[in-house]
């Protein structure tokens, strides 16, 4: 103590005191706004420490084992020489594979076809058990299918992890064009679909000529213009690209003018009904004038007309003996 009474102390501990404390609080402020932020150098020493089994993705090692032992199976299969028989037998290796993963292709959902069979379609598309749904590329399949003269457009969707849905707009069947011998199935704009050998299809209206097919319209209205007589038309061949002639289902030629044809076969359908002309032994009938009808007999119709007018008395001459 000095003599006033007081202590005496170091100033210098003080202060070292001060400095010590001071240090301290600024760290703690400091160190709580870093934790605020979430920036502590804590944090970032353990980030760096993260082991490496953590950064990787996901699956990866299962990846990597399933692509080594793919790799393996299908060098073995092919230096064996038996790699032909597994894809007989499996598919393609990356096919097979992804089944076995679970992306095979298990189910085809087909819509909007009514002239073809669903087998069709699917073996058109080159689907089959050993395809998967994984490695299928639907632009091949939709373009297999559009090659299909009977579709005219084609939708093709996956929808994982099994499933593939095919929609189909088809071309639709008008009629049959016969040109250079070969029957061919046409559209309505005449525009040919395929060879005709879907038996299905027989009971099509039936063209024949050149460009028959373009005008094919003008055939149907006559068929809707014959009335009762449109199921006993077979045919119509278009001559010289100017007229119809209908060819009857008993053989019988009709030949009609080039203009005025509608109104010819309404003069048939009245003959018919009147007379049974189609009954008669006659090759053909000729309707290309309007004021009368020329008709062409059999070679029998025509050789007993001619005994029955040679057999016929002469008027004013007597009766020949």
């Amino acid at each position: 103590m000095d003599g006033g009474g007081r202590y005496l102390q170091q100033m210098t501990a003080y202060q070292a005191d001060v400095a010590v404390a001071r240090p301290a609080r600024k760290r703690a402020y400091h160190s709580k706004a870093l934790n605020f932020f979430g920036l502590s150098t804590r944090g970032r020493r353990d980030s760096v420490s993260v082991p490496l089994a953590r950064r990787l993705p996901r699956f990866l090692g299962t990846g990597l084992t399933l692509g080594f032992f793919s790799a393996v199976t299908f060098v073995g299969l092919w230096q064996g020489g038996h790699l032909d028989d597994f894809i007989q037998q499996h598919g393609e290796p990356h096919h097979a594979l992804a089944r076995v993963v679970g992306l095979g292709l298990e189910k085809v959902t087909i819509s909007g076809i009514s002239q073809m069979k669903e087998a069709e379609v699917l073996n058109a598309a080159g689907l089959n058990d050993k395809v998967s749904l994984a490695f299928l590329d639907v632009g091949d399949v939709r373009q297999r299918l559009e090659n299909v003269p009977m579709v005219k457009s084609a939708s093709v969707r996956k929808l994982y992890p099994n499933e593939l849905t095919i929609t189909l707009t088809e071309r639709e069947p008008y009629a049959i064009w016969q040109h250079d011998g070969e029957l061919f199935i046409i559209a309505q704009d005449g525009t040919v679909i395929d060879l005709m050998q879907d038996e299905r299809l027989v009971d099509l209206p039936f063209v024949v000529g050149d460009h028959a097919n373009a005008r094919t319209k003008e055939y149907l209205a006559l068929l809707e213009a014959a009335g009762p007589l449109k199921a006993r038309i077979r045919a119509g061949s278009l001559v010289a690209g100017r007229r119809w002639t209908l060819k009857m289902d008993n053989g019988m030629d009709v030949r009609l003018p080039e203009l005025g044809a509608k109104e010819a076969v309404a003069r048939l359908a009245v003959l018919e009904r009147e007379q049974k002309i189609l009954e008669k032994d006659v090759l053909a009938i000729d309707l290309r004038m309007p004021d009368r009808v020329v008709v062409r007999l059999t070679e029998e119709a025509a050789s007993a007309r001619a005994d029955a007018m040679k057999k016929k008395p002469m008027r004013g001459k007597g009766i020949d003996t």
